[in-house]
């Protein structure tokens, strides 16, 4: 049974993250991965898998990763109070939003905020993506850690591109994102599988 003070560190670290976190969960992924890597809740390998399950999953990843992070942390109730903590400040703000004004689109410092956030938010979703292919493709997490090169992660990474251009070629429309995880995911079961390649 996790302690009280579990509950309430997972929820008001959850808080923060949601509260702070522009560009959704995309953008949200590098701003958690720092706080629960350094928190040593995961490492960078687990963080990564929890990153797969939560994109293979239904729902936003933001609070799929607030849902597995807390479960591992502290069980069910711990998966509940992360989930409400990072949902809890977008609900509030939209409450607050809705409650008090209408049409604020329309002004004009809503807009330069809006402007001025999109860039960052780009930002974070790139270095969240460069960090995970850095990581996991080719092993480098910092500049003291030996490189190891991922090669069957990069056959993957080349025949779900190559499924996806040619896809596209002859339907002319993208492939389900459904159905590229579930190639991905039976790629992976055969490379990775110690019974096929040791």
């Amino acid at each position: 049974m996790p302690t009280f003070s579990t509950l309430i560190n997972l929820f008001l670290t959850f808080f923060k993250v949601g509260a702070v976190s522009f560009g959704g969960g995309y953008g949200m992924l590098s701003l958690l991965r720092e706080t629960v890597v350094s928190a040593n809740w995961l490492t960078d390998s687990e963080f990564l898998n929890f990153v797969a399950v939560s994109e293979s999953t239904p729902g936003p990843v933001a609070i799929n990763m607030a849902t597995f992070i807390g479960s591992s942390q502290a069980g069910v109730l711990g998966s509940m109070f992360a989930t409400f903590g990072v949902v809890m400040p977008s609900f509030i703000i939209i409450l607050i939003i809705v409650a008090l004004v209408n049409n604020l689109i329309k002004y004009a410092g809503v807009q330069g905020f809006l402007r001025g956030v999109r860039p960052c938010a780009i930002g974070l979703i790139v270095a969240t993506a460069i960090t995970m292919f850095l990581s996991t493709i080719v092993g480098f997490v910092n500049f003291e850690t030996t490189l190891s090169v991922d090669y069957k992660g990069i056959i993957i990474l080349a025949i779900i591109a190559l499924i996806g251009y040619i896809y596209k070629r002859i339907k002319g429309k993208k492939i389900s994102p459904i159905l590229l995880i579930v190639i991905s995911a039976g790629l992976g079961i055969l490379a990775y599988s110690p019974l096929i390649f040791k």
